[in-house]
């Protein structure tokens, strides 16, 4: 069975689409200490994953990985453990794993 955004699952309110389950994380304000471009950025990843075939739960995985990876990147150039050089390349790798 290809795993697409209008395949039906049973949520914890009843029966939604992949889509709707999107659709609703986007609408929820998510009051947490996670920023709305970090969450919008896993929703894109997600939702990019699902479309190519990939099930929820691996989906979910892969997003976490990519923003997990994105987040220690940036935070080692910024304490100074990586160059700028190093920065880009690993975010370039990053870009063509998940983002193509």
């Amino acid at each position: 069975m290809k795993i697409t955004l209008d395949t039906r699952f049973n949520g914890s309110l009843g029966p939604v689409t992949l889509r709707e389950a999107v659709q609703q994380l986007k609408a929820h304000d998510l009051a947490c200490t996670v920023p709305s471009d970090a969450v919008e950025l896993k929703v894109t990843v997600f939702s990019d994953c699902v479309e190519r075939g990939f099930t929820p739960l691996r989906s979910e995985i892969m997003a976490a990985f990519y923003v997990a990876e994105r987040d220690a990147t940036t935070e080692a150039f910024d304490r100074g453990l990586i160059t700028r050089g190093e920065l880009e390349m690993k975010q370039a790798a990053l870009a063509s794993q998940f983002l193509t």
